[in-house]
């Protein structure tokens, strides 16, 4: 049952942030979050244009607080705006960005619109960027034209939840044009990633916590190595011998 309530309240957040990016369009919508306080639900909607969310005195933001009050059946909905720092390296924005473009200039200076914002997105300090315009480009067949720079990442769970990812549509004359937009931010660690070190470092010895192992090493370790005096005491013998030897030797010899 819990994990029911999870789930019906997630998409509950996706159904509002879908009604809030069609109730503010073009105005720099990025996403929207749902949190749950004593007070009543408070909904922060990030965007990078406020004033276009909260209109002239207010009036914008009063109308949408009392639609999404009667759709979603919300009983003291409290919408917060922040601001979105850095627009270029969010893919909603972006995206929304060319298909108001498209829907301004027309299909016509689609090159143009798809990579002024590529540009704009790797000027920021993006690692890469991939931009798919599909639908009745420039002529009235459909096709699929696709704008990258830099590097981007495909497959495996940085391509999943590492690349940012953003679907738009746009309305033209001769039919709905959809536009996709992938970025890879600037603070992405990748796991392939090898720094080297200008400076050496010190090797630090690891620190046995039982004494008494370490002792009986020490002993099997100076049993197996041989003493020093030991070593010395048959070079004396030799030396002896010697002596004697020449003692024993006849003098006509010497």
């Amino acid at each position: 049952m819990i994990e029911k309530k999870f789930v019906v309240e997630k998409i509950k957040e996706f159904q509002i942030q879908e009604f809030v990016t069609k109730k503010i369009k073009n105005a720099g919508h990025s996403h929207t979050k749902l949190k749950r306080t004593p007070l009543g639900e408070k909904i922060i909607v990030h965007s990078s244009r406020p004033g276009m969310i909260v209109g002239r005195k207010g009036a914008t933001i009063k109308e949408l607080t009392e639609d999404m009050k009667e759709k979603f059946h919300l009983e003291n909905p409290q919408i917060e705006i922040a601001e979105v720092e850095k627009p270029d390296l969010d893919a909603q924005i972006v995206a929304e960005r060319i298909a108001s473009s498209l829907e301004r200039f027309g299909s016509q200076k689609f090159k143009g619109i798809g990579h002024k914002a590529m540009q704009d997105t790797m000027n920021a300090g993006a690692l890469g960027i991939e931009i798919l315009i599909s639908g009745k480009i420039p002529g009235a067949r459909a096709k699929r034209w696709r704008f990258y720079n830099g590097y981007l990442k495909k497959c495996g769970d940085i391509a999943v939840s590492g690349v940012k990812h953003a679907k738009v549509d746009a309305q033209l004359k001769t039919g709905t044009i959809g536009v996709q937009v992938k970025i890879m931010p600037p603070d992405l660690v990748l796991p392939d990633k090898i720094v080297v070190l200008d400076t050496m470092q010190e090797e630090v010895g690891v620190v046995d916590n039982n004494p008494k192992e370490t002792a009986k090493e020490t002993e099997e370790e100076s049993k197996k190595k041989p003493s020093p005096q030991k070593k010395a005491a048959p070079k004396k013998k030799k030396a002896v011998k010697k002596a004697v030897k020449k003692e024993e030797m006849p003098e006509e010899e010497k």
